[in-house]
Parts: C-alpha cells; structure tokens; sequence
C-alpha cells in the first residue's frame, strides 16, 4: 500500500514516482506515453492538476493538486494514476524490454501483485509556502540538468520548464494556482 500524509489546509504537493530498483524504463517513447496519457486522462477526468512536472529516465517527479483543493480525492487519484500506469508499464516491460529487466519487476513482486513497477512507499511532500514551492520546482526543473542531459532546463522535453520559462505549452497541461481560483 502506498503511504502518505496529506495536511489539512495544504492543497499543494510534491510527489515522486521511483522504478523499482531503479530500473531506466522511460527511455523510449511508449513507457513516457503511458505516463502522459493517463495523466491527461487524470487532469480531463480526475480533476488532477499538475503545476510542474519531470519525467526521467527511471523516476518522475510532479506538483499537483486537486482542482477542487480536495485532498482525499487527489489521494485516491494519484493511487489509481500509480496502480493504472503501474500495469501497463510492467507489461510493457515483459513485451519489449530484456528478460532480465522483466525479472526484476517480478522478482520485487508483493503478495497482492505479480509484478512490481513503482517503489512502495511513496509519500506527499506539502508545498505549505512559496518559497517551498519554487524550491520544488526549481528541482524539478533542475533535474536533468544535474544528470547531464540537457545544458538548460527548458530543453528537457518531458518537463514543465518550458512552460514556466518561455509558455512553451507541452504535453501535460500545466495549471497555475491562479486560474483554478477563479
């Protein structure tokens, strides 16, 4: 079961999204579309908002919220975006990519799963301040930066920073607090 506390009266969240045992799945476009798709599905049906966002190689990491601040419907939301994407990113694995990988997800399996995509034990980081904030995302925005991908955050293509640089929309519409208040 995943864990994590939310705080009432916070609304805003750090998450992270780790492969287990570190395992670099998104590194072809199907395992990236199967996060992007869903996570547009969650925005256009789930009332998920994603202030900013980065997708790496073997982990992702977001600020949400729920469009309607409600924190027990962003709980259940983001546990349903993890088991969802959490299947089919095992079955991609088991389709395309070596054997040996596969085992891996197997061999982390839980007594109610058979495979295991996503390290337990995830937790919401609350974003109680703007300075909190802007740290989070500034690390987000950083982080392929500091892996050596890319030389400036913003050409990172699974990544929010364009937006917040330039308002290069991406593939994962980006909300603002702002827009959803009023």
């Amino acid at each position: 079961m995943d864990s994590f506390k939310f705080i009432e009266g916070v609304y805003l969240y750090f998450v992270t999204f780790k492969v287990v045992d570190w395992l670099p799945i998104f590194i072809n476009r199907e395992p990236i579309n199967i996060i992007t798709d869903n996570l547009n599905f969650c925005i256009n049906e789930r009332s998920l908002r994603v202030y900013a966002y980065v997708i790496m190689p073997n982990h992702l990491h977001m600020v949400v919220f729920d469009a309607k601040f409600d924190n027990a419907h962003l709980q259940m939301t983001l546990a349903e975006f993890r088991k969802f994407t959490g299947h089919k990113l095992a079955d991609y694995v088991d389709n395309n990519l070596a054997t040996s990988l596969s085992r891996v997800i197997r061999n982390n399996s839980l007594n109610d799963r058979r495979r295991l995509v996503w390290i337990p034990g995830w937790h919401a980081e609350a974003l109680a301040s703007e300075a909190f904030l802007n740290q989070k995302v500034e690390y987000i925005h950083q982080n392929p930066v500091r892996k050596g991908f890319v030389d400036v955050p913003e050409a990172w293509r699974y990544s929010s920073a364009a937006y917040w640089v330039s308002g290069q929309e991406g593939e994962i519409p980006i909300s603002t607090l702002i827009e959803e208040t009023e």
